[in-house]
């Protein structure tokens, strides 16, 4: 006799980390999108003798995740990023950078939670860039029940009846939906650059430059990493800086002495990044992931994510270094 629990993981296996990436296209956040998957999973595998299959299971995981993110939706708001929340900062001299923790702040998500080695060059592509820190932050603006329609019928490919199906709703309550979705997104999109992928060279060399010029204290490196407009977001904070000027002031007051950063490379949202520890006695204690937008006329942004050894392990690096 067959055994059900076998028979569902064996089936829904392979769906994780597509569901991860959907999860956290929704909410923003890597954490949590891991828990609702976890939720899904629960309660799939609780209601799976009564699953008649009149959808693929794809589709049933797919409208149990989604619904379960809507909920917690509900409970939590949209995320942001500093950019999102006002203008930047004029003065990047005026000290220490206080933190808000009144708001419910976008994270970053290690490429190996939602790429696998399996995937073909093309599926890889298309998966860094459905997870791209200026999409995300980008879908946050959409109404939960928008947010979802829009994922569900242009990034993932359901049809109009499925998506309404998932959501329990008419196909016009959709079609209207994904219509003013479109318009919303073009409306806070910032126009996207030319992101050069994490695995070609001149976004591995801006990588090294930019980590040689923190632990090396080198803002000259640095300089030649920037672009000319570029910006550099402190997340956790209310604080950004925008043009070259201004952020090589503001990296001015951190970068310190050499040898009081290091940094290991590693990839995020389908785009370069490090891992950032700093120097106390012996040891270099991890801070966070700094995340680049790699172009090919240098890094147009830097997205810095606190939070310490957790986030830093959720990439497989060590808490020390």
């Amino acid at each position: 006799m067959a055994d059900p629990s076998r028979d569902f993981v064996e089936s829904s296996e392979p769906f994780r980390r597509e569901l991860l990436a959907h999860c956290y296209r929704m909410l923003g956040e890597a954490d949590e999108a891991e828990d609702v998957v976890q939720e899904t999973y629960l309660r799939a595998w609780r209601s799976y003798d009564s699953f008649e299959g009149r959808s693929s299971l794809r589709t049933w995981l797919y409208r149990i995740a989604t619904n379960a993110c809507l909920s917690a939706i509900e409970q939590r708001g949209r995320r942001a990023l500093p950019s999102g929340l006002g203008s930047p900062a004029a003065d990047p001299d005026v000290g220490q950078v206080e933190a808000d923790s009144d708001v419910a702040w976008l994270g970053p998500i290690p490429d190996v939670w939602v790429t696998a080695e399996a995937y073909d060059p093309a599926a890889i592509v298309t998966a860094r860039q459905s997870v791209r820190l200026a999409l995300i932050a980008s879908l946050q603006y959409l109404p939960a029940r928008q947010r979802a329609v829009l994922l569900l019928r242009e990034v993932l490919g359901f049809s109009a009846s499925e998506a309404a199906s998932m959501l329990e709703t008419s196909v016009s309550a959709i079609k209207s939906m994904l219509q003013r979705a479109r318009a919303r997104l073009d409306e806070v999109a910032p126009t996207l650059d030319t992101v050069v992928e994490p695995s070609e060279p001149r976004a591995r060399a801006l990588l090294d430059l930019y980590i040689a010029g923190f632990e090396n204290s080198d803002i000259a490196a640095l300089e030649r990493a920037l672009r000319t407009d570029a910006a550099i977001e402190l997340v956790g904070t209310r604080a950004w800086f925008a043009g070259k000027a201004t952020c090589l002031r503001y990296l001015a007051h951190v970068i310190g002495s050499p040898g009081d950063w290091r940094m290991r490379p590693t990839t995020a949202n389908g785009q370069p990044a490090a891992a950032t520890y700093y120097t106390a006695g012996a040891t270099s204690q991890a801070l966070g992931i700094a995340v680049l937008t790699a172009t090919s006329a240098g890094i147009a942004r830097v997205t810095v994510f606190p939070g310490g050894p957790g986030l830093v392990a959720n990439f497989d690096l060590p808490e020390e270094c």
